[in-house]
């Protein structure tokens, strides 16, 4: 049966709009309760013991980052039904006005709301939603892996955990006191034999390769001179060199579909060897193996995904050759093939420098003015920008414009703000590289 809409004028001379003989839009009417009746009758909820319920649930989950696109099955296509059908009218300027409302998080929130009432819900709130690197605001996962904004950073600390080795980026300038932060990533350090991987997930309590909460991981040499940056995903726009297959130690088959089955390198980080800092403070170069210098010159872009790959919701059936042979090691401890990845039509990769700080005689130390975002001295400490060719004609504001800056505020709290070309992922793996020991560099 159809939907029946209907539209009246109320007494302050404002649209009312009535479904299914409920009134889900009144010119009075807040855009929060708007999308909670909506959500309410997505749901079948009919009473307000059930809607407290709900609201609990979401508000305990302000901390877990959202699981990244699925498919929508066949079962939730035929369920959609009179939500599909909303005037496209109403539905673009419901929810561009939830959009504009709710900048921050939490209330951000109220936007996935939006997103996930139905297929048709979706199309359009992606389609209002802008990327970072339009807006400088972050909403769904991929934004976690899209270039920031080109004129203010995105602010951000980093929590360290040392009892469980897990180190939490949120968004916001500095931690809140009712700990309702938004978790952007999380990250667990592992210690191997010949270095230390950083596992980034886009949740605190799940860092297998298995799940589809894995977005990709960090991994040093024995020195800790030398990391290098691991995607999940190939990056978007970028060349993916050939002869892959002949590197897999097990037949793809073992890994769930869900995963992917390689490692994409990224990025590397190097650090100049220093020992007893003979030669001041650390330096690094970072190599963006999937970020062209173009992206820092005029009119230059950066590659942009717009959606992670898509899960293929099937049942894992081993191959025969495996059937009978015992449970499949983890996957957390198997060695997948690493991918080198080009920058965009294989030209030259963006290369990032620490800038050099200044020694200041009457406090006996070397400082960088990180404008108040830092406040307490660390060796860890740093600002990235661009070193850049002379003839790639980038200007020299450009080339002094801080990229990346990390550094310490308080006790196992760090302060990391980023902007374009690097994404949240990109940058928080390389802020990671700085809390792995050193010897040679130190």
């Amino acid at each position: 049966m159809k939907s029946s809409f209907y539209f009246f004028v109320n007494a302050w001379g404002k649209i009312d709009v009535v479904v299914e003989g409920r009134l889900i839009w009144c010119g009075k009417m807040s855009l929060k309760s708007i999308v909670r009746e909506l959500k309410e009758m997505r749901d079948g909820i009919g009473s307000m013991s059930r809607r407290g319920v709900e609201s609990r649930r979401w508000n305990g989950r302000t901390k877990s980052h959202v699981a990244p696109d699925v498919t929508l099955t066949s079962l939730e296509l035929i369920q959609q039904g009179q939500w599909a059908n909303l005037p496209p009218e109403l539905l673009l300027d419901i929810i561009r006005r939830v959009e504009e409302s709710e900048t921050t998080w939490p209330a951000r929130t109220v936007v996935l709301y939006c997103g996930s009432v139905c297929k048709s819900w979706r199309a359009v709130t992606k389609e209002i939603v802008k990327t970072p690197e339009q807006c400088g605001r972050l909403t769904f996962p991929i934004s976690l892996k899209q270039p920031g904004p080109r004129d203010s950073p995105i602010q951000c600390f980093i929590r360290r955990k040392r009892e469980t080795s897990t180190y939490l980026l949120y968004i916001g300038l500095v931690p809140s006191e009712n700990e309702t932060d938004k978790l952007l990533l999380a990250a667990k350090k592992v210690r191997r034999a010949t270095g230390t991987d950083f596992v980034i997930s886009l949740v605190s309590d799940d860092f297998s390769r298995s799940s589809n909460t894995h977005v990709g991981k960090l991994r040093s040499n024995f020195l800790g001179t030398k990391f290098t940056i691991y995607d999940s995903q190939p990056p978007h726009g970028a060349a993916i060199q050939p002869n892959i297959r002949s590197s897999r130690r097990f037949h793809s088959k073992q890994i769930s579909p869900r995963v992917s089955a390689c490692n994409y390198v990224v990025s590397t980080v190097a650090y100049e060897l220093n020992v007893l800092r003979a030669r001041g403070p650390r330096r690094m170069h970072c190599t963006m193996n999937s970020i062209p210098v173009s992206a820092v010159q005029e009119g230059g872009s950066a590659p942009t995904p717009t959606s992670f790959p898509q899960i293929i919701d099937q049942p894992f059936s081993p191959s025969p050759a495996l059937k009978g042979k015992g449970p499949i090691s983890d996957l957390n401890n198997a060695s997948l093939p690493e991918v080198p990845v080009e920058s965009q039509d294989s030209t030259e990769s963006l290369v990032l420098k620490n800038k050099a700080p200044r020694w200041h005689e009457q406090l006996q130390c070397w400082c960088l003015n990180f404008k108040g975002r830092v406040t307490v001295a660390s060796v860890k400490n740093f600002q990235l920008v661009a070193a850049v060719d002379p003839s790639h004609n980038v200007s020299a504001a450009e080339q002094e414009k801080v990229i990346l800056q990390f550094g310490k505020i308080g006790k196992d709290i760090f302060t990391m703000d980023y902007r374009y070309p690097l994404s949240a992922f990109q940058a928080f793996a390389v802020c990671l590289s700085s809390f792995d020991t050193k010897p040679a560099c130190e």
